[in-house]
């Protein structure tokens, strides 16, 4: 271990592999409102933060937890769940004001063709702009849901059309 009168600790959230502050310092400095997803094991959340000097400020926000009302029964944590959340977010932040965010990541790896972003496909097609590449997207029949069951399109389909009633 490093001692010394010159050794400095890191900060906590960077010694636990949380928190990147050089690319966070990037985002909050750019003054445009951040799309935040974060992936768990059986869950997809994002949410548009904006900053303010008294802290970052949640714009919108939806997650897979709530597919349930629009009849998804399918895995939350799946393409076509992905996508379905990040339409249902990118049409409430053009409900909130918000034409424009950036993608926030954070320390998740990305993995083109995944589920981060498949959230992205999902908020471009509800109209928001958010700048990618069209490279990084999962192709149509991954978003559909055809490498998985054949009944998943149709419920895509139907869950999409009662976001859009939202």
């Amino acid at each position: 271990m490093a001692t010394g009168p010159r050794y400095r600790v890191a900060f906590r959230r960077r010694r636990e592999n949380r928190t990147d502050y050089y690319a966070r310092r990037k985002l909050l400095t750019s003054h445009e409102a951040r799309a935040v997803v974060r992936r768990s094991n059986k869950n997809v959340s994002i949410q548009f933060v904006s900053f303010t000097m008294e802290g970052d400020a949640v714009e919108a926000s939806a997650t897979t937890k709530e597919l349930g009302k629009l009849g998804w029964e399918f895995s939350c944590s799946s393409i076509p769940a992905a996508y379905l959340v990040g339409y249902l977010a990118g049409k409430r932040a053009l409900k909130a004001g918000i034409e424009y965010a950036v993608l926030d990541i954070g320390m998740q790896v990305p993995k083109y063709g995944g589920v981060l972003f498949a959230t992205v496909k999902g908020m471009a097609d509800a109209g928001l702009e958010v700048p990618h590449s069209e490279a990084v997207l999962p192709a149509e029949d991954r978003i559909k849901g055809k490498h998985m069951n054949d009944k998943i399109e149709a419920a895509l389909n139907s869950a999409k059309k009662k976001a859009e009633a939202e």
